[in-house]
């Protein structure tokens, strides 16, 4: 990402954008047609080859519509949204067709917008794109020419550029939330694992980021009718939020609890059955770090505004919340596994674990990472797809919460005498 020393660079980022837009635009009004539908790739004909000491990308879509590109380093990335896309059809491997672009992501990137992510096997840059509209089809062809760079050419243009229509809005600021009627129900906030661009784990059957949106509305409903929590999602639909926003928005929500929901898969070895992690030890302090580097200031602590303190005044304040915080989390991994447990569920040899997974790092939010299952086991993917199996999963992940939230308030009340 560019630093803000780089605002000239932006500027002409920002106006080579403006420019595509602009020609998408004009070119889309001369077929005739509006911004509207949903355009289709067609994945026989669209390709990312190698061209020279380049690359040249052609996408071949049922309707032109707007778009935008921009690079990414670290590593090299080369970014394409669109206004809509269903990509329906492609695959990475069909696509690549070279040696310079070496991967591809393609999915929802907020809803209404479409990205491609192309990962560069070295540093290149935009030479020439133009978007044709055939005036009888309507059908678009999307041409994007990339020519060598040198690391600091490349450096140097790297971003995305900020843009309203494009671009998720800013986190609202929310008032802090009152101290909490200990009779009231907890706000549990969900984490559907992965979304949009990022599928996750997949299979011939399902694909983890619609297997884990759907368990999360299931848990979901099965914690409301509790009565005993509340409960808010950090996606309710197929698109993408970043690991650090969906912090942010726990912290904005005031969430007492947060659990992100997952089913990898491991490629070696023969993993099955729950596993509930929480934050390893030694990525506490580099999570402190790395928050204070990288969050708003804001989102850091609820109910603490650190947006005047230094660094050493917040890595204190962080550890500190994280001192009471930790053990909490790892009451909860262990009360989710008995829950887990009594229901008779699968659980993993060793399911407790920590490790330095992003959306565990809220310092002072309880927070586990809760694999239901390996896709990549048959006993465990058979459970997965069964709806009255995860019915199940869920009862379980209540109970733990239940037992925990008794015996936290009961810790908690000692500490305060």
């Amino acid at each position: 990402m560019r630093q803000t020393g780089q605002g000239a660079e932006m500027g002409r980022l920002i106006t080579l954008t403006a420019l595509i837009w602009a020609l998408a635009a004009s070119a889309w009004a001369q077929s005739g047609s509006s911004f509207s539908g949903l355009a289709r790739i067609n994945a026989g004909a669209s390709q990312v080859r190698d061209a020279g000491q380049g690359a040249e990308i052609s996408l071949r879509l049922s309707q032109g519509v707007p778009y935008r590109l921009f690079t990414l380093a670290e590593p090299p990335r080369l970014v394409l949204d669109f206004q809509e896309v269903d990509w329906t059809g492609l695959t990475a491997e069909a696509l690549l067709q070279g040696d310079r672009v070496t991967a591809a992501q393609f999915g929802t990137y907020v809803p209404g917008w479409s990205r491609l992510v192309l990962q560069l096997a070295e540093p290149m840059k935009v030479a020439s794109a133009a978007l044709s509209v055939d005036r009888v089809t309507a059908a678009a062809t999307l041409t994007v020419a990339l020519e060598q760079a040198t690391t600091e050419e490349f450096t140097a243009s790297a971003g995305a550029p900020q843009d309203p229509r494009w671009d998720l809005p800013a986190p609202e600021t929310m008032e802090t939330r009152a101290a909490r009627d200990e009779n009231a129900p907890l706000l549990v906030m969900l984490d559907p694992g992965h979304g949009g661009i990022d599928p996750g784990a997949e299979t011939e059957i399902v694909v983890e980021k619609h297997l884990m949106l759907q368990f999360a509305r299931e848990l979901g409903e099965a914690l409301v009718r509790s009565g005993q929590f509340t409960v808010q999602m950090t996606r309710d639909d197929d698109y993408f939020v970043s690991l650090e926003r969906r912090i942010a928005l726990a912290h904005q929500a005031g969430a007492d609890v947060f659990i992100s929901l997952h089913a990898d898969t491991i490629s070696e070895g023969r993993a099955h059955g729950s596993t509930v992690y929480t934050l390893s030890r030694e990525a506490s302090d580099a999570a402190s770090a790395k928050l204070a580097e990288r969050h708003l200031r804001g989102d850091l602590l609820s109910g603490t505004d650190l947006s005047q303190a230094d660094d050493g005044v917040t890595a204190v304040m962080l550890d500190l919340a994280r001192q009471e915080t930790q053990p909490r989390s790892d009451a909860l991994a262990a009360a989710l596994i008995d829950g887990l447990r009594a229901q008779g569920q699968p659980i993993n040899n060793r399911p407790l674990r920590s490790a330095g997974f992003s959306v565990l790092k809220s310092a002072d939010i309880p927070s586990v990472l809760v694999e239901i299952g390996f896709l990549s086991s048959k006993r465990d993917l058979k459970n997965l797809v069964d709806a009255q199996w995860r019915a199940k999963a869920a009862r379980g992940i209540l109970n733990g919460l239940i037992a925990w939230r008794i015996e936290d308030d009961a810790r908690r009340a000692l500490v305060r005498q």
